[in-house]
């Protein structure tokens, strides 16, 4: 029933393209794969060719209906939901549940690209490219449609849209052979890895508490592992969680018991508040490519299209 919601959906509905190219990266599962680090990658390569990029996002959990820019200095995660604050720090940021909207008022404001953080599966607006995040550790789970399993539309269904697929981290589910089997000649197959940001020397065998509230909180405290920290204790919450000041202060607290630095990601982080966050760490990380000349080919056509 799932599956055949999203398809009468798409069915319905007929995509509309405002006047400049859209370029969207989404996942198949519910959970996190990458995808807002995967925008932000893409959108720095788009910088570098002196593109005017701005993302456009639903917000999760924002109740913004009408097109709002996002502004990280005013805006708080409880308005504006935690992955437009990240974006917003690298570019023009729009957020609202209705798309077409928000592309009007970012070509508007002198959009030349517009990169689709999420939104796969909204039929709204039609993209000239889709990139689908696969977290290689993991794959598709157990093939199932929600709520059986984590799929949000069927493995066909999905990748038949799809320009490029990006395999996030090791291809543990041998998501090569897949990808083979779903006939598409012209889906382009990514491998890349997400890393921390600048010098990471100092947590080299730092006593941590970590805590996390994203799709897969055991990848961040296996990046800290691998990193050398010393692990005390993990503390895991829901993806896009709430935190409470009581919530944050009790963690605070423990960590001091446990004469261990609290440790968390960039986009929990974004949900603390700034008085907050001052007083925890955050591994910040980024998208490195296997091979980011042939992303920069993949990118080519909708740079020709600018000029």
């Amino acid at each position: 029933l799932y599956a055949l919601a999203n398809r009468v959906r798409r069915t319905l509905q007929t995509p509309w393209h405002p006047s400049v190219p859209v370029i969207c990266i989404g996942n198949l599962t519910a959970g996190g794969t990458g995808k807002t680090p995967t925008a932000i990658a893409i959108a720095r390569i788009l910088q570098e060719n002196g593109v005017n990029v701005h993302f456009l996002s639903r917000g999760y959990g924002s109740s913004v209906r009408s097109p709002l820019r996002v502004d990280p200095v005013s805006h708080d995660s409880t308005r504006v939901g935690d992955e437009p604050l990240l974006l917003a720090d690298v570019a023009p940021t729009w957020i609202s549940s209705d798309r077409r909207a928000s592309a009007r008022q970012a070509v508007q404001a002198g959009a030349e690209i517009l990169v689709m953080d999420d939104g796969y599966q909204n039929p709204s607006l039609r993209k000239d490219l889709s990139l689908v995040v696969i977290d290689g550790e993991v794959g598709f789970g157990n093939g199932q449609v929600l709520p059986a399993g984590p799929l949000r539309e069927t493995v066909p269904d999905g990748l038949g849209r799809a320009d490029g697929v990006l395999i996030m981290g090791d291809d543990r589910c041998n998501l090569s052979q897949t990808l083979k089997a779903c006939h598409n000649k012209s889906l382009t197959v990514f491998q890349g890895t997400l890393e921390p940001v600048g010098t990471t020397a100092s947590l080299h065998g730092t006593r941590v508490f970590a805590f996390a509230g994203i799709g897969r909180p055991e990848k961040f405290y296996a990046t800290l592992r691998n990193l050398g920290c010393m692990i005390v204790e993990t503390k895991s919450f829901p993806d896009h969680h709430a935190y409470s000041v009581d919530e944050v202060h009790a963690l605070i607290q423990k960590a001091k018991s446990m004469t261990a630095q609290l440790i968390t990601t960039t986009k929990d982080k974004a949900r603390l508040g700034p008085s907050l966050a001052r007083q925890i760490r955050s591994l910040p990380v980024q998208v490195r490519w296997t091979d980011e000349p042939a992303l920069r080919a993949w990118l080519r056509p909708v740079l020709r299209h600018l000029s």
